[in-house]
């Protein structure tokens, strides 16, 4: 993880935000390549999920809403995470994670069970907290006996008095944690020229419910029948206790998220089904190995109230097995809540029943962030090479899929000292400008402008060496990243190539 961070930074993928005034935790900058490899994310989604079905339309709403929609969906009373604060070392938890919460653990779960599905980094800092706390295992309904998690309380039923026996895991002394509490992970801010409570709106903390409270704009609007869809790509923020992991869990981050809609009838199982296959085919096209991939069904007493079922397409990232998206039957909650607040029916007529009812919804919904994190992780490698004169050296290859590869091909003359060598290479980088994401690359040996390409992942490198101009023809040499080969192509080969690979 440290080696993809690192090349993440030098070769000006992601930088940390701010970072001349130190940075601020929890938000990050896409530079040159970032930001084009992640428009190539979002443009492969919106391409596949809006422009090539019949089925689903697209919105873009507003960051900032009424706030009364934040009300009507749950999230002003209940978006908290439960926290704690340490008087002596002054860091804030989590403290259903500091307190073996039953919400994730299994009881009599083995402690050094619990260590291992942390994650890396808190792996040493917890090890260590509990051999110094040996007075945890005497607080009733936490640990059993010894190294176990027995018949768990809820960190909402903890006590003072239990709290005081704790060692924080920072602490040298028991008793600095305070007792936990509500902390709402939205930002707040005000809109208009008074700040007062009149004025308190939020930065949305995801992008469903634009969709939700523009249904009936879109079901008047849209000539759509059911079942249907709105996808919305956009940022949410989410003022998150411990952002962590690089970019996979962040204060800012942006979403691809899809509201499809179907009768109150209809087979919501099979449905659910087939857009969990959907979204895992997608992800394999865009070059995720389907070895790092893998399924896990929420059960029952984790859902909420209204949940039918939720699934999460899981990824196997360096810090560990983590979400990557989340496809949720959520019933008519969402419609239901926002009709019964603004007091507006999200109601569609059945001309077969000549019934009104409230369709119920699948939402399939990932991070653009998670993403390419995790295709960076995919795709990031390290291996031995022999140069041109048989010595060994080492490649770091980013094996990204040609449609989201930031840069598609580079363009590459063999010298630039020599003016139809020059001149044949920009000609060609000009005429390719016009459809595709390219690079042009005069400086260095061609070996070393080679592994540059390799490193940010380019898929394909066109030299125009001395065949181009003195053979007939008119061909290229063109060397593929992954299996490092070279062979002759035309012109119109070339354009052939990427037409078919990239779109």
């Amino acid at each position: 993880m440290e080696n993809i961070v690192a090349l993440a930074k030098r070769r000006g993928f992601i930088f940390q935000s701010s970072e001349i005034y130190g940075g601020l935790n929890g938000f990050f900058d896409y530079g040159p390549l970032g930001s084009e490899l992640k428009k190539n994310i979002r443009d492969c989604w919106w391409n596949d999920m809006v422009r090539r079905r019949d089925d689903i339309v697209g919105l873009e709403s507003s960051i900032i809403m009424h706030p009364k929609v934040w009300e009507a969906s749950g999230h002003v009373a209940g978006f908290t995470d439960p926290m704690v604060d340490c008087r002596e070392s002054k860091q804030r938890y989590r403290a259903d994670q500091l307190f073996f919460s039953p919400v994730f653990y299994k009881p009599a779960q083995k402690f050094l069970g619990y260590v291992a599905i942390l994650e890396a980094d808190e792996k040493t800092m917890m090890k260590d907290w509990f051999k110094r706390s040996e007075k945890l295992r005497h607080i009733s309904g936490f640990l059993a006996s010894g190294d176990e998690i027995g018949e768990a309380l809820s960190f909402t039923e903890i006590k003072e008095e239990q709290l005081s026996q704790v060692l924080g895991p920072n602490a040298t002394v028991p008793g600095t944690l305070t007792m936990p509490r509500g902390f709402n992970l939205m930002f707040q801010t005000n809109v208009g020229a008074m700040s007062d409570a009149s004025s308190v709106a939020y930065l949305r903390p995801e992008t469903a419910q634009g969709m939700f409270v523009d249904f009936k704009n879109v079901v008047d609007t849209g000539r759509v029948k059911l079942p249907f869809g709105i996808a919305q790509i956009g940022k949410s923020f989410r003022n998150e206790i411990t952002p962590r992991n690089f970019i996979f869990r962040s204060r800012e981050f942006e979403q691809m998220e899809m509201e499809y809609f179907i009768h109150e009838d209809a087979d919501w199982s099979k449905c659910h089904q087939e857009w969990i296959e959907w979204c895992r085919q997608w992800l394999l096209s865009i070059g995720l190995p389907e070895s790092h991939l893998s399924l896990y069904a929420h059960p029952k007493e984790k859902l909420a109230f209204y949940s039918k079922g939720t699934v999460d397409i899981m990824f196997a990232y360096p810090f560990g097995v983590q979400e990557l998206w989340g496809i949720a039957a959520r019933g008519n909650y969402d419609l239901g809540q926002h009709a019964q607040a603004s007091g507006k029916p999200q109601e569609i007529f059945d001309e077969a029943t000549k019934k009104k009812f409230v369709p119920h919804v699948i939402e399939p919904a990932v991070g653009v962030d998670r993403i390419l994190l995790a295709v960076l992780c995919a795709g990031y490698a390290e291996e031995d090479v022999k140069d041109e004169k048989g010595n060994v050296e080492k490649r770091t290859v980013l094996r990204l899929s040609p449609r989201i590869a930031p840069v598609k091909v580079a363009v590459l003359p063999l010298l630039k000292n020599k003016d139809a060598l020059v001149g044949r290479a920009k000609d060609l980088h000009k005429k390719l400008q016009r459809r595709y994401a390219v690079f042009y690359d005069d400086g260095g040996n061609i070996g070393k402008r080679y592994r540059r390409q390799d490193e940010i992942g380019t898929p394909w490198c066109v030299t125009i060496d001395f065949d181009t101009i003195e053979k007939p023809g008119d061909t290229f040499t063109l060397r593929e990243r992954d299996s490092m080969t070279q062979k002759r192509i035309t012109e119109a080969d070339l354009f052939a190539l990427l037409d078919e690979k990239v779109y």
